[in-house]
């Protein structure tokens, strides 16, 4: 268990039960006690979550001409301090967590998160999302929106995300935490 440790009894009986029950077409979480809900992605920004992950996956999870060493998991439930939340890919570094954890839900902070933008998630993903990973200590953000074709970085600072660079269109990506091996973002959108 983490410094973070999740509490279910943090959560309203009736709450939790929404979340449960929701509809398989839907994502759900759970922020400050309140039950946040939108519908599965889009095919575009699914492709470019899946192309992320692909693109990070080899050389920095499987260790495919890169240095390895990092999970990198597609929409992993995050329970911590009493928010379950989903960030659309995460990434921890092996060296903090050794081994995947037996529930289905993570209670590790991880060491890197990324949202996939749409209209109808953007502001959730910066004005209530964003905040949340920086108290939690979540080293590195990026925000990708598959409608304007951009890549944004982030590195939390002093507790305040700092933009490191914004990419655009077919740019190199070679960013941190992943500046080992670099990809070209047109990737991403098919």
């Amino acid at each position: 268990m983490s410094a973070h440790a999740f509490n279910l009894d943090n959560i309203d009986d009736a709450v939790f039960d929404a979340f449960m029950n929701l509809p398989e077409n839907m994502v759900g979480e759970i922020i400050a006690g309140e039950l946040h809900t939108v519908p599965r992605p889009a095919p575009k920004h699914s492709l470019a979550g899946s192309s992320l992950g692909f693109s990070i996956g080899g050389p920095f999870h499987h260790g495919t001409n890169g240095p390895g060493g990092w999970w990198i998991l597609d929409e992993p439930e995050l329970h911590i301090e009493g928010d379950i939340v989903v960030p659309d890919l995460a990434g921890w570094r092996r060296e903090r967590m050794p081994t995947l954890p037996d529930t289905a839900w993570f209670e590790a902070v991880p060491d890197w998160a990324c949202e996939i933008l749409s209209p109808r998630t953007a502001r959730h993903d910066r004005v209530v999302k964003m905040p949340l990973y920086a108290h939690w200590g979540v080293r590195h953000l990026w925000l990708v929106d598959p409608d304007l074709r951009v890549l944004e970085a982030y590195e939390l600072s002093a507790g305040k995300w700092v933009l490191l660079k914004a990419l655009q269109e077919d740019d190199e990506v070679q960013l941190p935490p992943f500046d080992a091996a670099g990809f070209s973002l047109a990737t991403l959108w098919g």
